[in-house]
């Protein structure tokens, strides 16, 4: 097991929620891959979990931009997310993702404030932490889609769940699963555990700036227990 090369004790761990609390991204894959056929716009599965993080409308204007030559207007991007929303929650709700809640005790056991930061503005999802991980997360430590102008890729939501934390980069982790998501807590200057839990390669993720790649949540879990230990 790789062990955790840190500057100094971690206060804070920065969770990311589709993809690593949930295993919620291949609903949003299918989402994003069968909703957009009714605009005229296409994206394939494997390209949603590239654009995993990105806000609704930052991945909207990418579709619209690609098929129209162009940004779509504020109405259009209404009407376009809110069919791929009606369609992700058609779904069956997303499970917990398998090892998360080992990762989020051992981070616990560090004693480090727990945050979320995440993209999504799905509100049946959020609602559903505290029913899955009780006691882990407060409204204080969240950072979502409805707190953020930019979204990831850009620095901006780690920087803000840095800033709710009261922490300085360098005594943080982000547990991520995305490579937008990578590049965001990167360039927040965090340091930054992927944990590869959908269809990419790993070197996508390498790339993008992890500092550490392992398959799970639970192996995320193994690397705060040898920190603990150490």
């Amino acid at each position: 097991m790789m062990n955790l090369e840190l500057a100094a004790r971690p206060k804070a761990v920065l969770f990311d929620m589709d993809g690593v609390l949930f295993d919620s991204m291949p609903n949003h894959a299918y989402a994003w891959s069968h909703a957009m056929t009714q605009f005229g716009l296409e994206m394939t599965a494997y390209e949603a979990y590239l654009h995993e993080g990105r806000t609704g409308s930052g991945t909207i204007d990418i579709l619209t931009q690609r098929y129209w030559g162009r940004d779509a207007t504020e109405e259009e991007i209404e009407r376009i997310y809110a069919a791929k929303a009606d369609l992700f929650n058609t779904l069956p709700k997303p499970k917990p993702m398998v090892g998360a809640f080992e990762a989020l005790t051992a981070a616990k056991e560090l004693d480090c404030k727990i945050v979320l930061v995440t993209g999504s503005a799905q509100v049946k999802l959020l609602e559903s932490l505290e029913q899955h991980y009780p006691g882990f997360f407060c409204e204080e430590l969240m950072v979502t889609g409805f707190d953020v102008k930019r979204g990831k890729p850009d620095p901006e939501p780690y920087l803000m769940g840095l800033e709710k934390a009261g922490v300085k980069a360098e005594e943080a982790i982000v547990v991520e699963n995305a490579p937008l998501g990578v590049e965001s807590a990167k360039g927040a200057g965090i340091f930054t555990i992927a944990a590869n839990t959908g269809p990419l390669e790993d070197e996508i993720l390498k790339k993008a700036g992890a500092d550490i790649v392992v398959p799970g949540l639970k192996d995320v879990a193994d690397l705060f227990r040898e920190l603990r230990k150490s």
